[in-house]
């Protein structure tokens, strides 16, 4: 019977695989799970689904035999705007012989994708009364935008739709243990799949550094620079995919009879390298998982009320094509030198400093069949005022979260989960962020978002 549960639950994982996931944290979900969401991503130190071990793999011998599927309708509104731009260089040539344009000022949402489906799943198998294995299918993250057209970063290609897709999901098989009746732990392999796309990019496939010919006009301006290793392999190659793989440990315990802890690690994922866009990404195409961890605490104030409070740190910028700053230097002639050109080690990448999510939550049971949750979270978004040019592509801004959820008890042992969430709308306004090479000027991006969930889970 568990080996059927088994398949039933791999198909759904290869189900999921080809679905975007919309980031909320950086390139983070704000939670895995229904449950989860509901109290704003909370659940390091909590266990009450299959869910609960993409939260902390410690969680799972505390479920007991259980199924959970979800599904989560996303809807995120990016927004981003270039004004004070003076164009390409070479529209100031006297009569503006290449007829390049004179200003790259736009205003638009990369809303051209609209809505994102995202499923959730989990398995818990109880090998014994103090030993469980399981699987667990969650959407980590990724990012997504479409706009009608960028012309500074579709260069002669103008008008074509800019934007990029990327979706990462993580599959983990879990086994946990109970030490005693306060203490349990659990390990998790992370296997990692992603996608990723781009288009619209052509600005920065150029393949020549010829100066400008002789006078009249201005001199040391570049035609058609060379930006990227490999200027084929950056922009308009469909989808891209990569697996990785990494480890989660966890651990929970009962302190005292009302306050329990948890604690969760999960490593950076080594992705394989996206061979199609090795002429964008860093480390030839590299997308890797950041690095996160955190800790958890739960009170039971009353028999009916429960508070929650998790912290996670998420690091960003040991990941180089997520943490490298745009080259910027020397009026952004820097991204011209083959000692950074895009796609290099060193070549240049979203600018995302580390984050830190504080999340607090409290649920409430109104009587045995129905449970109310609630939540909010904040964290400082991990982009810098003079980073926000590249981050057009991907204004991942949110700073705070509120979510309400709840859960209703069905006979036989199964539940209907709910939540809504609402991501307040922040805006970032560059300073410096525009190099004079792409005619200088400041990008302002700004998002906000809103999800709805339901899951039902069935104790067997």
């Amino acid at each position: 019977m568990f080996n059927n549960r088994l398949l039933s639950v791999a198909v759904f994982a290869a189900i999921l695989l080809p679905t975007t996931a919309m980031a909320t944290n950086g390139m983070f979900m704000m939670g895995n799970g229904t449950k989860s969401n509901g109290r704003v991503g909370v659940g390091i130190a909590m266990a009450d689904s299959a869910v609960s071990g993409a939260d902390n793999p410690a969680a799972m011998v505390r479920v007991g035999n259980r199924f959970d599927f979800g599904l989560q309708i996303f809807t995120p509104d990016r927004k981003a705007e270039v004004s004070g731009n003076s164009g390409h260089p070479l529209s100031h040539l006297p009569d503006n012989p290449f007829r390049m344009p004179t200003s790259y000022d736009f205003k638009e949402t990369g809303n051209n994708d609209g809505r994102f489906y995202i499923p959730e799943g989990g398995l818990n198998y109880m090998l014994r009364e103090d030993m469980s294995i399981g699987l667990v299918v969650v959407g980590t993250g990724g990012m997504n935008t479409n706009y009608d057209g960028i012309m500074m970063f579709n260069g002669m290609a103008y008008p074509h739709e800019t934007g990029i897709n990327v979706e990462q999901v993580r599959i983990l098989p879990t086994l946990s243990y109970k030490i005693n009746n306060q203490h349990s732990v659990g390990i998790s392999l992370q296997m990692a799949y992603q996608q990723f796309s781009a288009w619209g990019l052509d600005g920065f496939t150029g393949t020549s550094s010829m100066p400008v010919p002789s006078p009249p006009g201005p001199q040391g301006f570049v035609f058609d620079p060379q930006m990227s290793q490999a200027p084929d392999r950056l922009n308009r190659k469909g989808r891209d995919d990569a697996w990785g793989f990494g480890v989660s440990l966890g651990w929970q315990g009962q302190l005292t009879d009302r306050l329990s802890m948890g604690v969760v690690y999960n490593s950076k994922i080594d992705m394989d390298e996206f061979d199609d866009y090795k002429g964008l990404f860093a480390e030839d195409g590299s997308l890797d998982v950041a690095e996160s961890y955190g800790i958890g605490l739960t009170y039971q104030a009353t028999d009916a009320l429960l508070l929650g409070f998790d912290v996670q740190q998420i690091n960003y910028s040991d990941v180089d094509s997520i943490g490298n700053s745009l080259q910027s230097g020397n009026g952004g002639m820097d991204m011209m030198n083959p000692a950074y050109y895009l796609g290099t080690d060193n070549g240049s990448g979203f600018g995302w400093d580390d984050m830190t999510v504080y999340k607090l939550a409290v649920e409430y049971r109104m009587n045995e069949q129905l449970t109310l949750r609630a939540g909010y979270s904040h964290a400082d978004q991990p982009i810098s005022k003079d980073q926000t040019m590249f981050n057009i592509l991907a204004p991942a801004v949110i700073e705070d979260h509120v979510s309400i959820g709840m859960s209703y008890i069905l006979p036989h042992g199964s539940e209907i989960s709910m939540f809504y969430m609402h991501a307040f709308e922040n805006k970032v306004k560059g300073s410096d962020s525009i190099p004079a090479a792409f005619g200088g000027g400041e990008a302002d991006i700004k998002m906000h978002q809103d999800a709805i969930g339901i899951a039902y889970g069935w104790n067997f």
